[in-house]
């Protein structure tokens, strides 16, 4: 049973320490046995054994203890040597100092000083080496109806005090405004308690240390570092799913700094249940606190991101002046990522200050061709008409026929209504695609959805739902 488990292991250990440092270190390694926590190989020959000691025992131990063996030390004995001096079995093995795993590891760092070691300071340094962008505040952040459930958590959880849900987690897609929460957050926090230790740090950095410290034998340095932290905050968790030792190192912090209720912050691309080869355990826990989604940007919400960008960059450019209309222009064309948004409008400054002239619609039009042309709506009448009535389980038919039931025609109005905001066509060309109605028809059943948003939630949600599965 155990040589199948060595077998897993080492494809484990294949994973992690790359296909070079496999062959050479850990393919020869002959597995004989475990007795009494100790873990036996046969090596080719003393300096494959010490060298394996010193650069992958941790690792090795790390995952002995993952497939639930509980070994606290490896022995290493040259093969040639066994049937010379069998009397002299444990003399000849080059033991290593042992690595405590999970519950062990726990007691050990209750039991340490509250003062970190040098070489967890050292690791706390190098993981802070990134600042905190200064431009990402509260105060620059732009709330608008998709973000502002995500705006008031994310300002609960700053002002500090009790923890009230944990963990936070903040989830969306591309440009939506996770990171730029994440960020006001951590400044926040800062602010009103410099002594509190909050650490921020994106997902692929919490991995890459890990390695890290399992490689270097400081597994013991990382885990106090990260679970004597007062906040720990991890940027696109989606990067740990796949990464077995890494979930598992993340799951056991995550579940020490619960129990002392210290406050966890993550953000995702998506829904901790719609991310593949997360754990169970893992999503289960993410789960547990309050989960909130960063919907897609509205016209409104668009437009008030560019009259606040417009504001700082007049600081820059004092003597510019901007026609209008083009802000209205640019919410209306740049509609997925308010990133490729607010660079649209850099490059417009920077572009009208070198040229000297006044940011009109001929400037716009001339500067940004190509971000205009790469956000161009494509989504026809057509493509709208036909997930609509899928959505509500009728036929395309019905959509365009003259039935005026509700479960016809409220379809009808949310389908016109889209058609209105997603495509360039105009209100009569719309009616003659809805089997050729007037234009008043179309602007009636607009108007209808506009107000339903307003009072009912359903209404409002499918809107939603439709519109991001056409965007998407």
């Amino acid at each position: 049973m155990m040589e199948e488990n060595w077998g897993r292991l080492r494809q484990r250990l294949l994973k992690t320490v790359g296909q070079n440092n496999f062959t050479t270190w850990i393919e020869p390694l002959e597995f004989t046995r475990v007795d009494d926590g100790v873990a036996f190989f046969n090596v080719p020959t003393n300096f494959m054994g010490n060298y394996v000691s010193q650069n992958f025992a941790d690792l090795i131990l790390h995952e002995f203890n993952l497939s639930g063996e509980p070994v606290q030390r490896l022995a290493f004995k040259v093969a040639a040597n066994e049937a010379a001096r069998p009397a002299a079995r444990r003399s000849d093995v080059a033991d290593v100092v042992e690595t405590p795993m999970d519950a062990a590891d726990d007691m050990a760092l209750r039991a340490r000083s509250a003062a970190p070691s040098a070489a967890a300071k050292d690791l706390a340094d190098t993981l802070q080496a990134a600042p905190l962008d200064p431009r990402f505040t509260f105060d620059s952040f732009v709330v608008g109806k998709p973000n502002e459930l995500a705006h008031a958590a994310a300002r609960r959880v700053a002002e500090g005090g009790p923890v009230t849900f944990n963990p936070l987690v903040l989830y969306g897609g591309v440009g939506l405004g996770k990171t730029h929460l994440m960020h006001a957050i951590a400044w926040e926090l800062k602010d009103r308690n410099p002594e509190l230790n909050v650490l921020y740090l994106s997902a692929e950095q919490f991995m890459y240390r890990f390695v890290q410290a399992l490689r270097e034998r400081k597994m013991m340095d990382f885990k106090h570092l990260f679970r004597s932290v007062d906040v720990l905050m991890v940027d696109d968790v989606q990067f740990i799913a796949g990464k077995d030792s890494t979930q598992e190192e993340f799951f056991h912090t995550f579940n020490a700094l619960v129990d002392q209720n210290k406050q966890i912050i993550i953000s995702a691309d998506r829904a901790p249940g719609e991310i593949k080869d997360l754990e169970d355990r893992v999503r289960s826990r993410l789960q547990c606190g309050l989960v909130v989604d960063l919907h897609p940007t509205d016209y409104e919400l668009r437009l008030g991101i560019l009259q606040s960008k417009v504001a700082q960059q007049m600081q820059t450019y004092p003597d510019l002046r901007i026609a209008d209309g083009v802000l209205e222009f640019l919410a209306h064309r740049i509609s997925t990522n308010v990133r490729v948004l607010e660079g649209a409008l850099t490059r417009l400054f920077a572009f009208a200050s070198l040229v000297g002239r006044e940011i009109d619609m001929e400037l716009t039009q001339d500067c940004l061709a190509d971000v205009l042309r790469a956000s161009e709506r494509k989504i026809t009448v057509e493509e709208i008409q036909r997930k609509v009535s899928e959505y509500y389980n009728i036929r395309m038919s019905d959509i365009i026929g003259p039935k005026r039931l509700r479960s016809y025609a409220r379809p009808r109005q949310v389908a016109m209504y889209l058609c209105k905001q997603l495509t360039s066509r105009s209100l009569p060309e719309i009616g003659r695609r809805f089997g050729g109605r007037d234009h008043t028809t179309v602007m009636h059943g607009v108007r209808r959805i506009e107000e339903l948003k307003t009072i009912d939630g359903q209404i409002a949600e499918d809107v939603e739902m439709l519109r991001r599965a056409l965007e998407a």
